[in-house]
């Protein structure tokens, strides 16, 4: 019997496949030599099918699995914080960066150019912020003890993902694209590895759906059971 929670393994999956299905849409195009490997002037692997189709797979089901773990996160900070404020933002904020990435998966640069660079700031702006807003509420909480130690390795890791996001939009304004491209990868893997560091939590908690038929269970039945017997 292992003596953790099973939802540990939820956040270091979903990073992984999550890798790895960008890892194969970058394959898909150089096999179908849509780019040349290790970058050209315009790295851009998910624009050109099917590499394209493969990387709105990717992005739609990242962002569905992402929500929900947002979701499990706010849950398990619930009544556990003292400024509730602080975990519902967090829960907008990647909520909103989660829509953001079904933008960027659907929506080709080359085709329609706005909208998917509307749904790259959303991702990467708001999916930065949310690393920094993590950061703060775990150290604040200190779950089991364990939050300062995990408080510094996430804002050591929201810092280089603010770094690689400043970098990534400067090189881009320059048109330095093969550069711009190769620090997207990095701040995609390194957003991905700070969302895997939720297992530390999500071994301590569990969580279930309940269905019932009978209306106003188990709210109605925690109220009563507090009266008088």
């Amino acid at each position: 019997m292992v003596n953790f929670s099973l939802w540990a393994l939820l956040p270091p999956i979903y990073s992984v496949c999550t890798a790895a299905g960008l890892l194969m849409v970058y394959f898909i195009a150089v096999y179908n030599k849509n780019i040349t490997p290790l970058g050209s002037q315009y790295s851009i692997a998910g624009n050109f099918p099917p590499a394209s189709c493969v990387f709105s797979e990717v992005m739609n089901l990242a962002a569905f699995v992402g929500f929900f773990i947002a979701v499990f996160r706010y849950l398990q900070l619930k009544g556990k914080i003292d400024k509730p404020w602080l975990n519902i933002s967090s829960l907008v904020v990647f909520s909103i960066s989660s829509f953001g990435m079904t933008i960027v998966g659907n929506f080709q640069v080359f085709t329609e150019t706005n909208i998917h660079n509307v749904g790259a700031i959303l991702v990467f702006g708001l999916g930065t912020l949310s690393c920094w807003l993590q950061s703060y509420i775990t150290l604040r909480v200190n779950l089991k003890n364990e939050g300062k130690m995990a408080a510094i390795a996430r804002f050591l890791l929201s810092g280089s993902i603010t770094l690689c996001m400043i970098l990534y939009f400067s090189l881009m304004s320059q048109r330095l694209h093969m550069h711009a491209s190769q620090c997207q990868w990095a701040l995609v893997m390194m957003l991905l590895i700070f969302i895997s560091t939720f297992a530390i939590e999500f071994r301590h908690s569990s969580f279930s759906i309940l269905c019932t038929d009978r209306p106003g269970y188990p709210f109605h039945h925690s109220e009563t059971s507090e009266g008088p017997m």
